[in-house]
């Protein structure tokens, strides 16, 4: 916003409502917001920091407003509240060739004295900022974004947007200044009509456009996972039907075992049917094979029919959830703080959420880098000893895991949320690149990297750092590539 513009709007509010007090204020990281009261119609100014710093008049039901104030942390309206509600407009200072503007503000004190504070916004891309000074009161001073001196700002010369209005207003100017020329804005109606619809425009340009555009890209996102989770449903269906036939076959076999026992790479049976045995494989334990994986398999297409009634509940709430809530944006709420004391209450969540498990021994920063790899999160260890937390306190068991074969590494996570039995041969070819590049062989061609469930993944005790042993195993051998 030009300082000319952000100079004429708060002059105009000035001059034609200065007289509403403030009725209530809150804070979030990015605004600052300030409702005014006396009106029919509740409406506020925003005082915008990210992702640009702008001056917004809108409604108090506007989708913004509602939103930004849905960020403002619980206890904003107690820190700014007591200097500001109830507080006037009474002056505005300002240099229309900087983008810096104090509003004073007069509020009447519990003892009855008149008390003076000045709210500045210094809406400089990059240097964006807002504080609050007493002039006369000894006001803890309180602030947002980037801190700058109290002092306005002693500009050197005419930046850019000052010489376009005055090449524009020439000797209207000086009132264009002071709000008084409403075709500084673009629209119909006075100077603040404009500006709310002004407002209007940019917030649904800077807020409710991007995050429409992430709701819907997480709506993909989450209507692509539960269609890959099918598709690996339908894939493990499949490979378990194919062996309910070899049921049949154990039982054949074994009727006959007593003039088949010992024989090997094929039988024929009374009936003159051929059966092939599995290579080196005697009869009776091929018989013995063929119960155990038919068995397998009927316990696997139970589980599947159980996990694809519950895929058939979720896209059905799914579904009704996308319906209610149409157009809208879902609010976010402020990070909920986390309790303290000696016994804070444990979160419900996956391993990775629980409190202090991400973070790394010596508390700089956290203890693994994550990377999205088709939709599946991939998990890299910083050291050994993050090597070591990632796999046994973050990880869980259903989820993959690979290192680079006989060579020092960085443990490599592949999240399973869904349990599924198998990933796309993609997702574990890229990990294993990952794993490959994060690694002493980096340079080395290709390796072999072992993947393995984090189920079969052991540490005994006094095995050193980032040392594991695996119960069980498989070989993908790929380039390292970052």
């Amino acid at each position: 916003m030009d300082a000319p513009l952000l100079l004429a709007l708060t002059r105009a509010w000035l001059r034609d409502r200065g007289e509403l007090p403030l009725e209530a204020v809150w804070a979030s990281g990015r605004a600052l917001g300030l409702r005014w009261a006396g009106r029919k119609s509740a409406e506020g100014w925003v005082l915008l920091l990210q992702p640009k710093p702008e001056l917004w008049l809108l409604g108090a039901e506007h989708a913004v407003w509602k939103r930004l104030q849905a960020e403002a942390t619980k206890d904003s309206a107690k820190l700014w509240g007591p200097w500001l509600q109830g507080a006037r407009l009474r002056a505005v200072a300002g240099d229309p060739r900087e983008r810096w503007v104090g509003l004073v503000f007069q509020r009447r004190a519990i003892t009855g004295r008149l008390e003076t504070i000045q709210l500045t916004f210094q809406a400089i891309p990059g240097r964006a900022g807002i504080r609050l000074d007493g002039l006369d009161t000894q006001l803890p001073r309180l602030g947002l974004g980037v801190p700058f001196p109290a002092a306005a700002p002693e500009p050197t010369e005419d930046p850019p947007p000052f010489r376009r209005w005055r090449e524009r207003w020439g000797d209207r100017l000086d009132a264009a200044l002071a709000g008084e020329e409403a075709e500084v804005l673009e629209g119909e109606g006075d100077l603040l009509a404009r500006h709310r619809t002004w407002s209007e425009g940019r917030a649904e340009a800077l807020i409710l456009g991007p995050a429409k555009a992430a709701a819907e890209r997480k709506r993909h996102a989450e209507v692509a996972r539960m269609d890959r989770l099918a598709q690996a449903l339908a894939r493990d269906r499949a490979k378990h039907a194919g062996h309910l036939p070899l049921k049949d076959q154990a039982r054949r076999l074994s009727a006959e075992l007593y003039r088949l026992k010992g024989a090997t790479r094929e039988v024929v049976l009374l009936d003159g049917t051929r059966l092939p045995l599995p290579e080196s494989t005697s009869a009776e334990d091929a018989a013995q094979a063929w119960f155990v994986a038919a068995k397998k398999a009927e316990r696997g297409l139970a589980r599947i029919s159980e996990l694809e009634a519950e895929l058939a509940r979720e896209r059905v709430a799914w579904a009704k959830r996308v319906e209610a809530e149409g157009d809208c944006i879902a609010l976010e709420p402020p990070p909920a703080r986390q309790r303290q004391g000696k016994h804070p209450s444990k979160d419900k969540g996956t391993k990775r959420m629980q409190a202090g498990e991400g973070k790394r021994k010596d508390g700089k920063g956290v203890a693994f880098r994550s990377v999205m790899v088709d939709g599946f999160e991939v998990l890299i260890g910083k050291g050994d000893a993050e090597n070591d937390q990632l796999t046994f306190k973050v990880a869980d068991n259903t989820d993959f895991w690979l290192h680079v074969a006989t060579q020092p590494g960085s443990h490599v996570v592949i999240r399973n949320p869904d349990k599924l039995s198998d990933l796309p041969r993609n997702v574990l070819e890229r990990a294993a690149e990952l794993a490959a590049y994060h690694s002493k062989a980096r340079d080395g061609g290709k390796v072999e990297v072992h993947l393995a469930r984090i189920a079969d993944i052991s540490k005994p005790r006094g095995f050193a750092p980032g040392k594991v042993i695996l119960k069980k195993w498989t070989g993908i051998r790929v380039y390292p590539k970052p």
